[in-house]
């Protein structure tokens, strides 16, 4: 058993290479699934607000699907089920492009739009009515009235969501993705340190993840100034 030496590893220049290229895939995974997810989710939100039965049924289907689902059955049946469905073309074009990515991006981000989706609907019952009867058409009143308080309500559990988005990264190793947690573990095996790299993972993960807080918290406080405005 070698003694602890963090020292030995940080300043390995092999090893930080590869530890950066892991952090550049997780923010790039991390990203890229939130900008998704959110997009999607406002889709899920206007789609549930419409006066339609079938609709709302459609949009409880989709979440209850995304929520119940583990999130890593999920990244399988993408990579290794819908990407076999796929055209050979496309396939050929997705292995030429990291097609590991692009399906943990699109796995995560349609998953994480059903938790984002029912944060947005953290607003006050009647205000879609209320909106209506202020002359406000339907799309108006989603981006000027519904969007703006779903968005202020739903803050807090959006920020704790996103930070659960960017640590469910790490779950794209398990499909061949480069990301932190899948270079950590080359390192380990080329290292054999296994304490000290799987402790400098720790600290990049609770970093990252710290930021996001912060970063939320400071845009709430801003969102809520803006609006007391």
């Amino acid at each position: 058993m070698k003694d602890f030496d963090l020292m030995a590893l940080l300043l390995n220049a092999e090893f930080g290479r590869m530890l950066l290229k892991g952090v550049e895939m997780t923010l790039v995974i991390a990203v890229g699934s939130w900008l998704l997810a959110m997009l999607l989710a406002v889709v899920l939100l206007t789609v549930r607000l419409l006066p339609s039965r079938v609709a709302e049924k459609l949009v409880e289907g989709y979440v209850s699907y995304h929520r119940n689902v583990p999130t890593l059955v999920q990244l399988m049946l993408w990579y290794f089920g819908i990407a076999s469905l796929l055209p050979p073309d496309l396939q050929g074009w997705l292995a030429e492009h990291n097609a590991e990515a692009l399906f943990a991006i699109t796995a995560l981000g349609l998953c994480q739009a059903a938790y984002f989706s029912e944060d947005l609907r953290a607003i006050p019952d009647g205000q879609s009515e209320a909106a209506r009867a202020l002359g406000h058409g339907y799309l108006s009143a989603m981006r000027h009235v519904i969007m703006p308080q779903a968005v202020r309500n739903a803050a807090p559990s959006l920020i704790n969501h996103s930070v659960s988005l960017f640590k469910n990264s790490s779950l794209a190793m398990a499909i061949g993705v480069g990301e932190l947690t899948h270079a950590v573990k080359e390192i380990e095996n080329l290292s054999f340190r296994t304490f000290e790299i799987y402790l400098v993972a720790t600290v990049l993960y609770l970093g990252f993840s710290l930021l996001i807080m912060m970063a939320g918290a400071w845009m709430s406080r801003r969102y809520s100034i803006a609006d007391a405005r």
